[in-house]
């Protein structure tokens, strides 16, 4: 289902999407950026998919239609490759709770961080062989 409205809130970093039916949802630039549909994100197969971190902090420039069957997302991090389909706004926003869970697992086992300001580092004891 194609948004009537869609509305970019900068200072809070949201795209809302309202719909026909008087639906309305609120995504996080945050949540957008990592889950890109973009080659760059995803990859050509899924073994190919970058795991993104460090992007707690990113904005949205702005918003550009896609003909009549998407959006183009410009994002402050200079990312804007990834083309937003209506089904895929719609998927972002029906798997919302189990896709964040799933990324925040996956930045844990990475040991990688959502803050850009943050470096995870591993330190060996150099006392303890290898």
């Amino acid at each position: 289902m194609k948004p009537s409205k869609i509305q970019l809130h900068k200072k809070s970093r949201l795209l809302e999407l309202s719909y026909p039916n008087g639906e309305q949802n609120k995504l996080d630039a945050e949540y957008l950026r990592v889950y890109s549909p973009s080659a760059a994100v995803r990859g050509h197969h899924p073994s190919q998919a970058v795991l993104q971190s460090g992007k707690q902090k990113v904005g949205i420039n702005n918003i550009s239609a896609v003909g009549n069957y998407a959006i183009q997302i410009h994002f402050d991090d200079g990312h804007n490759s990834g083309i937003y389909s209506w089904a895929y706004l719609r998927e972002l926003i029906d798997n919302a709770e189990a896709y964040w869970q799933d990324y925040l697992d996956r930045l844990a086992q990475a040991g990688k961080t959502r803050d850009p300001d943050l470096q995870t580092v591993s330190i060996v004891d150099p006392r303890k062989p290898g």
